[in-house]
């Protein structure tokens, strides 16, 4: 962990004009349905296009495939001998079904204090950011300390196939001169008590085996004995893993993260305790925060199986949701062959790596200046995102990547529940907040 701490970062200051727009960019962002899948990027990406050529930015629109859009601009920096700094966000959202929100989910609506819909968190919130700092920039004249590549990406939400992953594969050049990356997976504050929060910048992310099962029997009559059921040796290796527990690792980022909430709250925490479970109580809510980063995971998602009740199939199939922490993946495999049956075999539906930095450096630090001053009851830490972005794209181009959006949250905002839920929202001061800290950390980094 970093222990630099830069004094105040004497940047000019997000305009009003920017503060403002980014609520509406928003709420606009969030109209196009870009459910990934059922539909596209293109119309959204061409709206990016045009927002941006309206402040006199130059970008360029690449299709992977038909509708499946992407854009990439490029804002020169003051200093051209230092690597460019990507930041990246997608434009894809998961599917919502209107029947479950208090509002249509991509109606975009403005209420209490939020811009609501299916995407509002996850992250048309940080594409409106992105959009608001970059036209500011444009329309004042202020120069970043190092280029800025700006990239709004397709396909995210099913793992980056028509987005980062093909455009490293086949437009590499876009990405010339790039070293160090910002995109989803931190920078959101978390409540450490009534005044104090936490901001968890992500220098690491757990890594994705996503797999298919397949249970191979004999086919035969529902009524007969069968000891070679497809439907039951399935069944049973998918509660083995269901209800398989996975053992504590303590990567880097996790245990400087507890360490640091430890020391903010006076806990005399034993990291290295034989009882870890009993010593991470001690942390109260943030050790409830950092369970799903402590070890591997595995959970079935899907099961398909027969086409009459009577009929018992040859053949049954489901697919696990597995993912591994940084150095540890082969863990993850083998404990997963250990628990199936003979009968299972398996093969990869998306198997993606993990990422993992070093917490420290101007970006860095620049990441944390930035936060501190706006927010100086803020507490940037080290962070390990359980999920994975289109940094483990981008980490192939041997890019330094990290999570970062800067978003102040209310401290009554389960925020971790509304990413892929019901009623996602983001305060409309959280993107304000956004706006102040980008602007600052683009001139700063």
């Amino acid at each position: 962990m970093s222990t630099t701490v830069p004094g105040p970062v004497p940047a000019v200051p997000a305009s009003e004009e920017a503060q403002r727009e980014v609520v509406d960019l928003c709420a606009e962002l969030i109209r196009f349905d870009t459910s990934n899948p059922t539909s596209d990027e293109r119309a959204c990406a061409d709206w990016v296009v045009a927002r941006l050529a309206e402040a006199g930015l130059a970008s360029e629109l690449v299709e992977s495939a038909p509708g499946r859009a992407n854009v990439v601009a490029r804002i020169p920096g003051t200093d051209p001998s230092r690597g460019a700094l990507l930041v990246h966000g997608h434009l894809d959202v998961v599917p919502a079904d209107a029947a479950e929100w208090r509002v249509p989910p991509f109606s975009g609506e403005i209420r209490d204090g939020y811009v609501w819909g299916r995407g509002a968190i996850d992250m048309k919130d940080t594409v409106a950011v992105m959009l608001a700092t970059a036209r500011h920039f444009a329309r004042t004249g202020t120069r970043p300390a190092r280029e800025i590549v700006l990239a709004f990406l397709a396909d995210e939400e099913a793992g980056g196939t028509y987005g980062a992953h093909w455009l490293v594969e086949h437009r590499p050049e876009l990405f010339a001169g790039v070293t160090e990356a910002i995109g989803e997976g931190g920078g959101f504050s978390y409540a450490l008590d009534d005044t104090r929060r936490l901001y968890p910048i992500e220098n690491a992310q757990r890594g994705m085996a996503w797999m298919e099962l397949t249970a191979s029997g004999r086919a035969g009559h529902g009524s007969s004995p069968n000891d070679e059921n497809a439907v039951t040796d399935l069944a049973e290796s998918l509660t083995r893993i269901g209800r398989h527990t996975f053992p504590v690792r303590l990567i880097e980022p996790v245990r400087a993260l507890l360490a640091e909430a430890a020391r903010l709250q006076g806990v005399d925490l034993d990291l290295d305790a034989e009882d870890l479970d009993a010593e991470l109580a001690k942390l109260g809510h943030v050790a409830d925060f950092m369970q799903v980063v402590l070890r591997n995971s595995a959970n079935p998602t899907m099961f398909t199986a027969g086409y009459q009740t009577n009929v018992i199939p040859g053949r049954a199939t489901a697919r696990v949701d597995g993912r591994f922490l940084p150095g540890h993946e082969q863990e993850l495999i083998d404990t997963i062959d250990a628990l199936l049956l003979p009968s299972v075999s398996r093969e990869w539906v998306n198997h993606d790596i993990a990422v993992e930095t070093s917490f420290d450096g101007p970006l860095v630090d620049a990441m944390c200046a930035a936060v501190r001053a706006e927010d100086p009851d803020g507490h940037p830490v080290p962070y390990c995102n359980p999920g994975g972005t289109d940094a483990k794209a981008f980490t192939k181009l041997d890019i330094r990547c990290f999570g970062f959006k800067g978003l102040k949250l209310p401290h009554d905002l389960d925020y971790g529940r509304l990413f892929h839920g019901v009623d996602e929202r983001v305060p409309l001061e959280g993107l304000r907040f956004g706006v102040r800290v980008m602007t600052r950390l683009w001139q700063e980094c």
